[in-house]
């Protein structure tokens, strides 16, 4: 045959396995479309943290007996543990307690080996700053709650109406302008 008849054969074949192929392609995003969405609205609504997650992490500066193992079991060795060794009672007294989660990679292998439990780990994951060096954790920061625990402060509770009207009552004249 002639080259010109053979190249246009050939390119009505790769026409047709195109077309063959955005009709393929279209029938899988139809069959997407009768799917919920999986995405949520992060600002406006917060993701339901499974039970094992691991997030902040919670420090209780009583109970801690500056032994150092979240130090040695860490795998970058983060925590960073200061204390001064008391001659009269013949103990550690821990002065100061800080993790940087900007370098955390969230293993838990800090709370798992806690002898005292004076680590833990809370669903907080809204960690991020301008600064990095707003990540530097120290004792009273790793003591704070998380807002989840505490209670969203944005919201306010509202006073029943029947309430308001006793409220009202009790302090308004009961003579009305009509008794005039």
């Amino acid at each position: 045959m002639f080259p010109m008849v053979t190249g246009f054969m050939n390119y009505g074949q790769q026409t047709i396995r195109a077309a063959r192929y955005i009709g393929q392609s279209f029938i899988i995003t139809l069959s997407h479309a009768n799917r919920l969405p999986a995405t949520i609205q992060y600002p406006y609504e917060k993701s339901i943290t499974s039970e094992r997650f691991r997030g902040r992490i919670h420090f209780e500066f009583d109970k801690c007996i500056a032994c150092e193992v979240c130090v040695r079991v860490c795998p970058i060795d983060l925590p960073v543990v200061d204390w001064r060794f008391e001659g009269d009672i013949k103990k550690k007294k821990l002065l100061n307690y800080s993790i940087d989660f900007g370098v955390c990679i969230f293993c838990g292998n800090c709370v798992e080996y806690c002898p005292t439990n004076c680590l833990s780990m809370t669903e907080e994951y809204e960690l991020s700053t301008y600064d990095r060096h707003e990540l530097n954790y120290n004792q009273i920061a790793l003591g704070r709650l998380p807002m989840s625990v505490i209670g969203d402060y944005t919201i306010q509770t509202v006073m029943n109406s029947t309430q308001i009207k006793i409220d009202k009552g009790k302090y308004l004249d009961s003579r009305t302008i009509t008794n005039y």
